[in-house]
């Protein structure tokens, strides 16, 4: 059997989609270590993927708001703990 042009996922499709799944879970760790240097990595990571897909823009979309979220509500933890920011 061979595969059309149409089933096959394009490689910079594939890696938009582990950049944006990575940024949310980077987004994700904003919540338990210092949200100031994650946040800035998983915002690129998103942008990158931003621009290398148009079939991912739903996970993408999401990916903003985990990390938007995450990190305001990582950085009210880290200061009504007393903990480092960055």
């Amino acid at each position: 059997m061979t595969s059309s042009m149409r089933d096959r996922t394009r490689p910079a499709e594939a890696i938009a989609g582990v950049l944006a799944a990575s940024a949310c879970a980077l987004g994700f760790l904003e919540l338990f270590y210092r949200p100031f240097r994650l946040a800035p990595v998983a915002v690129i990571m998103l942008l990158v993927a931003t621009v290398m897909s148009r079939e991912h823009q739903r996970l993408i979309r999401a990916g903003f708001a985990i990390v938007g979220i995450c990190f305001v509500v990582g950085a009210t933890m880290q200061i009504l703990t007393g903990h480092p920011m960055y």
